[in-house]
């Protein structure tokens, strides 16, 4: 098949197909006669794979990891849950980030009248230096 064809049947752009041909995360295509890229089912398979990981939060180079391990038959099945699980804490802290960032636009908002005048705490919040909460900031480190 084509690329827009592997492009529809995995749910991955032509565009992103090229780029992770680019970067090595999948192997170059096949080429036709007239230098057209061609794949197969496995190619797609793959393209879904990656498709999957990605919709998951996935780090490129954590879903080339994946890939490497989906691929060794001989993997130890710990390998891929201690990727996952080293994934689970990344997105706790990033739910906290986004937490802290809901709560701090949400207090600006509040102190905002919303009318006709020219005071406006969220943009005086934004100007400040530090906007986020001291909590959230202490926290990170």
């Amino acid at each position: 098949m084509n690329i827009g064809d592997a492009a529809s049947a995995s749910g991955v752009s032509a565009k992103m197909i090229r780029h992770y041909e680019e970067i090595g995360l999948i192997p170059a295509a096949s080429r036709s006669d007239f230098g057209y890229r061609t794949y197969a089912e496995r190619d797609v398979h793959l393209l879904r794979f990656i498709r999957q990981g990605r919709l998951l939060g996935f780090s490129m180079k954590q879903i080339a990891e994946l890939i490497g391990l989906w691929l060794d038959q001989s993997r130890p099945s710990s390998k891929v849950k201690q990727l996952a699980l080293t994934h689970i804490a990344e997105l706790d802290d990033k739910i906290k980030e986004l937490q802290a960032m809901k709560g701090t636009l949400e207090q600006l908002a509040c102190h905002c009248h919303g009318d006709a005048r020219p005071e406006c705490p969220i943009l005086d919040g934004l100007a400040k230096h530090s906007v986020l909460s001291q909590k959230f900031v202490e926290e990170k480190r």
